[in-house]
């Protein structure tokens, strides 16, 4: 029989026991969170535990968090409401970030995938000084965290605002918005055991949130439109769990540097992006040369392994993505970029045996 691994944690990662029990009863209940009546102070009750928690793990007042469908929308929110202003991005964000319809200059990275500080400097040299500096904590395709506290005092000493998509970094590693000194942070539900389309934008303590989706009284009329009670009740329940057990989640890179190591031993054809750059513990971004991304990633597959290319939310694309041409990574079709993540699901049984699979097909698909 085969088995079937799954190495894609950042794509999105398994449901957590407690919140797919929750979210279960939940959805089993009946009520808006909007009524006023019984039905709906029930469910508003669940949607306020959820924000309290959330809000003890970031350590912020439960009133900063405004629910919405995801990260995805909590980018677009803030991009958008500084939309006619200048405003830097770094060239490895997020899609949400990078293809949001607003225009923004762009932070070049080092080779390494890490903010470029001096380059950044001089963009905020510029005798328009810009009015939102958006980076994120984590890359969502290499693993490698970024200096947004840094970056965070830079664009401050210029009058700037800043967001921060803290969304492959929440659950994963500590930090609160205090610590990184920005003024909106974005997470996301699936990404630490919780369901789909759900996520939540933070902002400063009376800070004035951009509106997206305008229409409704809901989340103190600052997002429009029902809340998703059952999921929202998920996320809270996933991010307790999440954030307090990030010092065993740290135990990963002991799984993935063995991967690292063996790969780059099998093959002379082998790199390792961002390896020399602080990375969270999960994540390792693989190239190889002379093998065709495409049909190592099916071959992969057809082993039962799930892996990705980069990021999820680029239409399915096996293509080089952006993040790696900002890294200095000459696109090429006998260029193959695998994304592999690990999660709090994986086991060493599933590190040996992806080891096994990648000699298999090492051994076939590639030489020295």
């Amino acid at each position: 029989m085969m088995t079937n691994l799954f190495f894609d944690h950042n794509a999105t990662t398994p449901i957590r026991p407690n919140a797919l029990a929750l979210a279960a009863s939940v959805m089993g209940e009946v009520g808006n969170a909007a009524s006023v009546h019984s039905f709906g102070r029930a469910a508003n009750k669940h949607v306020e535990t959820a924000r309290r928690q959330i809000a003890e793990t970031l350590d912020v007042s439960p009133q900063q968090i405004i629910f919405n469908s995801g990260a995805s929308e909590g980018n677009n929110t803030i991009l958008k409401g500084f939309s006619g202003q200048r405003i830097l991005i770094s060239a490895i964000e997020h899609p949400s970030i990078i293809e949001c319809g607003v225009a923004a200059e762009k932070i070049p990275v080092t080779e390494d995938g890490v903010i470029d500080v001096v380059a950044f400097q001089d963009l905020l040299n510029h005798p328009t000084p810009p009015a939102l500096v958006s980076v994120m904590l984590v890359n969502n395709e290499t693993g490698v965290i970024q200096p947004v506290a840094e970056i965070a005092r830079m664009a401050k000493a210029v009058g700037a605002m800043v967001h921060c998509d803290a969304v492959q970094a929440y659950g994963r590693i500590p930090f609160t918005r205090e610590s990184l000194g920005v003024d909106f942070l974005t997470i996301s539900s699936h990404k630490i055991g919780g369901t789909h389309g759900v996520g939540a934008l933070i902002g400063a303590a009376g800070l004035q949130v951009p509106r997206l989706i305008e229409g409704g009284g809901q989340e103190r009329r600052q997002r429009g439109g029902t809340v998703n009670v059952a999921g929202i009740s998920a996320f809270g329940v996933a991010a307790v769990e999440a954030c307090a057990s990030l010092d065993s989640y740290q135990n990963l890179s002991v799984w993935r540097d063995r991967i690292e190591l063996h790969v780059q031993q099998s093959s002379n054809r082998v790199r390792i992006l961002g390896q020399h750059a602080p990375r969270v513990a999960n994540t390792s971004m693989i190239v190889v040369t002379s093998a065709s991304g495409e049909t190592l990633l099916m071959a992969f597959d057809l082993e039962g392994i799930a892996l990705s290319a980069g990021s999820a939310c680029s239409s399915g694309s096996t293509k080089m993505s952006y993040t790696l041409t900002a890294m200095g990574i000459e696109p090429s079709p006998q260029l193959a970029s695998l994304r592999m993540s690990l999660g709090y699901t994986t086991s060493e049984k599933d590190v040996e045996h992806f080891i096994k699979v990648w000699d298999k097909l090492s051994a076939r698909l590639f030489k020295d």
